[in-house]
């Protein structure tokens, strides 16, 4: 009988000539993650997809909704933060690269200054992303939902949105919030806003240069010739319906709540369903970006206690590093989705 001799191939199934497709064990774990990881990530964005789709009418304008930058409150500018926190993304996948790089080179000290300018990236990106939020929870302006679930706002005569703090009078009555032990059937109610539906109501009525704004969206096209009579640009700007004066107090008789920034339940912006999408898909994102600074400063302190030094070879650094560019990808596709389109 012969015996099958295995001591030359032994331990080099996934270190030596039988690698699958030519990477190790470990960076082949990796490509599995992050494609089963982008096949949830398209999911997530196609059911936001299908579903602003289904809302399109009453879905928020992203030029609207992301106006604030540190600093300057009161001066909007629209998309300009997130343009921010994109860059800083993209650059820190730069750095990430250069780290690589110098690992392969066996550059310990450019290693760990790459993967610190990473750190530094990803830590200021996880960082704006929270004030992001605190931003769209709070909310800027407030609104009114009617008995019907529609959202009501409020502009000035020249279209601009005006806040309930400007507006809303102050009535001599008593509020108290719903809880489980004084509620029937255990109910109970989020906090109480910082108007009531009659103040709105009464100040709205004494601001007669008052309208309301529906969330519903429209269109209107304008057309400007360019060189020629044949060449037309057709330019497409979309606004929410704002109602006379008479239809307006006549909506707001409807009022059923206030409702002042986003959460689960209810959102100023617009649809519900997107605070619902914002929430979840920003913050699974987010949570991928807070993962990998943790991973980031792992290997860093290996990097600089010499771990990867003594042997040889940097593929951990790699191997990160694949997962950062994974990560400042799919940013691009939330960013695409949720603030451009």
């Amino acid at each position: 009988m012969e015996t099958v001799t295995t001591e030359n191939s032994g331990g080099k199934t996934w270190g030596g000539g039988n690698e699958p497709m030519g990477a190790s064990y470990g960076k082949l774990m990796m490509w599995f993650f992050i494609l089963s990881d982008a096949l949830t990530f398209s999911g997530f964005l196609a059911a936001y997809g299908f579903s602003r789709f289904k809302f399109i009418e009453t879905w928020p304008l992203a030029d609207e909704v992301f106006t604030h930058v540190p600093f300057m409150h009161g001066n909007p500018q629209p998309m300009l933060y997130v343009a921010f926190m994109t860059f800083i993304l993209i650059f820190s996948s730069v750095t990430m690269v250069l780290a690589v790089d110098a690992g392969h080179q066996l550059k310990k000290d450019k290693v760990a200054i790459y993967l610190f300018l990473t750190i530094i990236g990803g830590l200021i990106f996880v960082g704006s992303q929270a004030w992001e939020w605190k931003n769209f929870i709070k909310g800027e302006y407030g609104a009114v939902e009617t008995k019907g679930g529609s959202l009501l706002q409020f502009v000035d005569k020249d279209g601009k949105r005006v806040a309930l703090e400007s507006f809303a009078a102050t009535l001599p009555e008593e509020r108290e919030q719903l809880t489980r032990n004084k509620g029937r059937w255990f109910m109970d109610e989020p906090s109480l806003p910082e108007y009531s539906v009659a103040e709105v109501q009464a100040g709205f009525k004494a601001h007669p240069d008052l309208l309301i704004r529906t969330e519903t969206i429209y269109e209107d096209s304008a057309a400007s010739e360019k060189d020629s009579k044949i060449n037309h640009e057709l330019t497409k700007h979309k606004h929410k319906t704002i109602l006379t004066r008479s239809e307006s107090e006549l909506r707001l008789t409807q009022a059923s709540l206030v409702v002042e920034g986003a959460n689960l339940t209810r959102n100023e912006y617009g649809s519900k369903l997107f605070a619902d999408f914002f929430f979840f898909i920003t913050g699974f994102h987010g949570f991928h970006v807070f993962s990998g600074v943790v991973i980031n400063c792992i290997i860093f302190f290996n990097v600089i206690l010499g771990t990867y030094e003594k042997r040889k070879s940097y593929e951990m650094v790699e191997k990160v590093g694949l997962y950062w560019h994974f990560v400042d990808l799919v940013w691009v596709f939330v960013f695409t989705v949720f603030y451009l389109v």
